[in-house]
């Protein structure tokens, strides 16, 4: 068991019209508030139980996963697997935006910026977008188009803010920059990610629409479609540690990555994502709250890949966790999963109930962050 080291169609459209407009009268949320230098932390009864717990979650199914929690106002975690680099899929999309904020900080973007997006600029799989790409295209703001990726997990949004910030390998410097890397990969972008793990030759305009691209991967000899994903399970290029994921998300809930309003534009998308209802933020009590992103790959046969839900959880006394469950691969079912996610919420519930009133003591000291 690693231990983290750092201190850390139409209907979806008219939910998302309806939440981007109320999203759009709420009030920003305060910054994150400072926190003290990293602690010197002694093992605790409910320290302990929570790492017992997590490691027997993540042991639960078949497969590879990957779990890490940090307790972001107490300056301690916990990981299983927290060293084994496992696909982010659409987790990645949270370094997209990410890039696009940094270049909005520095005064390289603005937000209200509009983009044409045409029919050739389509992606693959989830593109609620679609639908309002005609002949001539469609014309939105860079803010709208962070809207539907973090919180519709939209594919083509998240490709045309790639492109205009310059491109994946720009994606991956902000990361190296942030000091980032090299634990938490970008990778070649959606349709290309897909396409190489389906083993199909090439990207054709059709697969953006209808079933085009599963007709074609269910052609290919069983074997080869195998052999390709296990490839890409073998070395994702959109990988990710779960340790360093969770880092990074303590990053930037304490205001280290982006400029105030930057992580407050930030962390309101998260908090306003509408996908994997029945993932992490099924486990949740009354009184807390989620904000989060979810990826999710593809399934050959009873194989799937990347099922993955990553976030900050806030409590009702304001404490908040960061949360990190990548499933990277398993024949078990859906429900499974869910509830091996949903379990993990309630363990970091109990373990903020059990902590409270607990001293610190002094033990091994954490790392700084990277």
């Amino acid at each position: 068991m690693g231990r983290i080291l750092a201190m850390v169609g139409v209907g979806v459209l008219a939910v998302l019209a309806a939440g981007l407009a109320w999203f759009a009268l709420q009030p920003a949320p305060p910054p994150p508030p400072a926190l003290p230098p990293p602690a010197v932390l002694a093992s605790t009864p409910a320290r302990d139980q929570l790492t017992a717990e997590i490691a027997r979650l993540g042991q639960s199914i078949d497969g590879e996963t990957g779990i890490a929690v940090v307790d972001i106002s107490g300056g301690w975690g916990t990981s299983w697997n927290g060293d084994k680099l496992l696909p982010q899929q659409s987790v990645a999309k949270l370094w997209a935006t990410l890039a696009l904020l940094d270049g909005v900080d520095h005064g390289r973007i603005s937000p209200t910026e509009a983009v044409v997006i045409t029919k050739a600029d389509l992606s693959i799989f989830n593109q609620p977008l679609r639908d309002r790409v005609g002949d001539g295209g469609l014309a939105i703001s860079l803010q709208s188009l962070m809207e539907h990726a973090l919180t519709l997990s939209d594919n083509a949004a998240n490709e045309a803010l790639v492109r205009r910030v310059g491109g994946p390998w720009a994606v991956q410097a902000v990361l190296a920059a942030k000091n980032l890397g090299p634990d938490i990969r970008f990778g070649p972008g959606e349709r290309e990610l897909q396409i190489e793990a389906a083993g199909l030759p090439g990207w054709k305009p059709e697969y953006s629409f209808g079933r085009a691209f599963w007709v074609d991967r269910e052609a290919l000899p069983p074997d080869r479609r195998l052999a390709a994903l296990k490839a890409y399970l073998a070395d994702p290029p959109d990988g990710a540690t779960p340790d360093a994921l969770a880092d990074a998300l303590a990053r930037l809930y304490r205001g280290e990555l982006l400029s105030p309003a930057g992580t407050q534009r930030m962390l309101s998308l998260m908090a306003h994502a509408i996908t994997g209802p029945e993932r992490l933020s099924g486990g949740l009590s009354p009184g807390w709250r989620y904000a989060h992103k979810t990826g999710t790959g593809q399934v050959d046969e009873q194989l799937a890949t990347g099922f993955n839900d990553v976030g900050l959880l806030t409590g009702p006394d304001g404490r908040t966790y960061v949360v990190v469950v990548l499933i990277g691969q398993t024949t078990a079912p859906v429900k499974t999963r869910q509830a091996m996610m949903q379990a993990v919420t309630r363990a970091v519930i109990a373990y903020s109930e059990g902590s409270r009133g607990e001293g610190l003591g002094i033990s091994q000291p954490l790392a700084p962050s990277p």
